[in-house]
């Protein structure tokens, strides 16, 4: 298997990070502000979004290349991405991945901030959905944004 490279993305190459998404045909894309992370070996075959939201980091669009799942790189990508954050780590996944996120050292129904609740109660009215969290650095806020 060859070597597997973790790192975030330079703004000057966001734009293969979308290309990566519409290449999978994932409506997710690259969001500005956010810390942009991909696992590459000669191409890119993985990639996340680290957001900042209220006191902690939204990680949102991880998607792998389907040819390359079960080979550890989404949790090898997600470790390399949050290994230096303080604070909380939020996300939202399908019912269905909460055990590979427990894997991980995020727990299941996590107090959110208000923003971070409204936004997954208008996800949730769509498709089943659920919110997961870790704590880094210091107890999860629950607070009011």
């Amino acid at each position: 298997m060859p070597d597997t490279q973790y790192a975030m993305l330079a703004e000057p190459l966001w734009p293969l990070m979308n290309k990566f998404y519409r290449s999978h045909q994932s409506s997710m894309k690259a969001v500005r502000g956010a810390q942009l992370w991909v696992a590459r070996r000669e191409q890119v075959i993985g990639a996340l979004c680290l957001r900042p939201v209220a006191g902690g980091h939204w990680l949102t669009g991880l998607l792998v290349d389907p040819g390359c799942r079960k080979q550890g790189i989404a949790g090898a990508l997600i470790a390399e991405a949050i290994k230096d954050l303080q604070g909380p780590v939020w996300l939202f996944c399908h019912p269905d991945l909460r055990e590979f996120y427990e894997r991980r050292g995020f727990t299941f129904d996590p107090a959110l901030p208000y923003a971070m609740a409204e936004r997954l109660s208008r996800y949730a009215r769509s498709k089943p959905m659920i919110a997961m969290g870790l704590c880094r650095g210091g107890p999860a806020r629950d607070g009011v944004e």
